[in-house]
């Protein structure tokens, strides 16, 4: 990645006839599964136009050179050095137009009590709350095992599935911290798989103008 500060993304006419990749909007949030990121974004930028957004929590975990050269990094910082004064942009609401797909993966207990609490105090949580739920949302969570079974969290799962969030389930296996069990973060393969094929089944179904690449 470059050292100069991400531009405010650029928001194409929508009435432009020709045909272009999807645009994925992937975010990560803080948890250990974040050392995943650069493998997904990878995956998802053969098929589509990827952008990412990262939470404070998460860069612990995200190593920037793994990221694609070309896919831009943007954090709570870029939020506000983008906005000076009326008429500037708001860059969680230029890449809530921008994007036809939100994936948040890793999803953290935490984000996911923000977002389910409709809090919104970080560059991803301001998306999550301008998003337009008519276009799809993606979440893949990952934490340990008691905190994958704590109420709470069936209680925000619960939440967001009412707003139409589509949930990748988390995974059993041997976790980060040493625990056995379910809370896992699915492999960056299949929420790439998931979300190809669903994006594609609906292309299909309703016909746009997004290219359907071999």
């Amino acid at each position: 990645m470059s050292s100069s500060e991400p531009a405010s993304p650029e928001i194409e006419p929508q009435a432009n006839p020709s045909p272009r990749r999807p645009r994925i909007l992937l975010a990560a949030s803080g948890s250990v599964a974040a050392i995943k990121f650069g493998n997904l974004c990878h995956s998802f930028s053969e098929w589509a136009e990827v952008k990412a957004v990262a939470t404070r929590a998460s860069l612990h975990f995200i190593d920037r050179a793994s990221l694609p050269k070309d896919v831009i990094l943007y954090t709570d910082e870029d939020e506000w050095s983008t906005w000076n004064k009326m008429g500037d942009s708001v860059l969680h609401i230029e890449l809530r137009r921008w994007a036809d797909i939100l994936v948040i993966a890793p999803l953290s207990a935490n984000t996911l009590g923000k977002i389910a609490g409709g809090l919104c105090d970080n560059l991803l949580t301001c998306i999550v709350r301008a998003w337009d739920y008519s276009k799809p949302f993606f979440v893949a969570p990952a934490m340990n095992t008691l905190m994958w079974k704590n109420p709470f969290t069936e209680r925000h799962i619960m939440l967001i599935d009412e707003l139409g969030v589509s949930l990748i389930p988390p995974v059993t296996k041997r976790l980060a911290c040493g625990d056995y069990g379910n809370g896992a973060m699915a492999e960056p393969s299949l929420i790439y798989s998931t979300v190809r094929l669903f994006f594609e089944s609906r292309v299909q179904q309703g016909g746009n103008n997004v290219q359907q690449p071999v």
